[in-house]
């Protein structure tokens, strides 16, 4: 049997709508004709073995869930933040599956210094009944910066995204590139910089681009929700800026709170214009 899938997607600007058609094909994989023994003595040995490797890769899987340390996920819930897992599960339309990428991306990548999930959760969901690609940071996973894994993680979800014509919904709460590590994030083609670009190329052929700002966007993410179609920002938490109240001070001896430097009265007001929402557990 031959499964087709067709998703009519609007354009903006117009009543054209593409199509995107999906084909399984399901009546070309070959059927194993033969039934397995369950009580040989070789078939419980595999058995066993195979059980060992699925109760690893459950702890193993379950612990990249948890995010960053204990002490950092305190922190950040502390702050009246939710964790990463949370808001993508407050997103997605109740009781719809979830489809996640990459979930062992970084594992064991950077020696004892470890990045769970490469310090961001994307995947598929549905969203209003649309299935959309999600992309959120982890903030507790070294402040939610890109490593350049983050930054491979980012673009396969983009271009999952492109390639599906799905919308975008960018979950950020980042402080950009991972310092210690820009050198190897920022130079080539398809490192940082390609996120931005990839944002603009959706945004032309009409693939929403959606960013809510859920803490705080410094440098490299702050261009995420200023390259967004639709931003949303929640006051009290939410903070766009290129450099934060540190830089400034040492760059011009002023002192700014970060809500004066980029929080979201400012940019309703001066800034990108964006959507409020309130600060209650996002």
């Amino acid at each position: 049997m031959l499964l087709r899938t067709v998703r009519p997607w609007l354009l903006r600007g117009g009543s054209q709508s593409l199509t995107c058609s999906r084909f399984y094909y399901a009546d070309k994989v070959a059927r194993i004709g033969s039934q397995p023994d369950k009580q040989s003595s070789e078939y419980q040995e595999n058995y066993d073995r195979m059980q060992v490797l699925v109760d690893e890769l459950k702890v193993r899987t379950e612990k990249i869930k948890l995010g960053g340390g204990e002490k950092a996920r305190r922190l950040h819930t502390s702050r009246g933040k939710l964790l990463p897992r949370e808001r993508v599960d407050r997103l997605l339309d109740p009781g719809t599956p979830f489809l996640e990428f990459s979930q062992f991306a970084a594992h064991e990548l950077y020696g004892k210094e470890e990045v769970p999930a490469g310090g961001i959760l994307t995947g598929i969901g549905r969203v209003s009944g649309v299935e959309c690609v999600v992309v959120a940071n982890d903030a507790t996973v070294k402040g939610g910066t890109y490593y350049p894994i983050t930054v491979k993680k980012h673009l396969r979800a983009q271009e999952i995204a492109q390639q599906n014509h799905l919308p975008c919904i960018y979950l950020v709460d980042s402080g950009g590139a991972n310092l210690p590590r820009q050198a190897d994030v920022f130079p080539d083609r398809d490192h940082f910089g390609r996120i931005f670009y990839n944002q603009a190329r959706m945004s032309s052929k009409g693939i929403a681009q959606i960013a809510v700002v859920m803490g705080s966007c410094t440098a490299g993410g702050a261009y995420v929700p200023a390259m967004a179609d639709e931003s949303i920002i929640v006051r009290k938490q939410g903070t766009i800026f290129l450099g934060g109240p540190p830089l400034v001070k040492a760059a011009t001896g002023e002192e700014v709170s970060a809500e004066d430097l980029g929080g979201a009265d400012l940019h309703c007001k001066y800034g990108l214009k964006v959507p409020l929402a309130g600060p209650g557990g996002v």
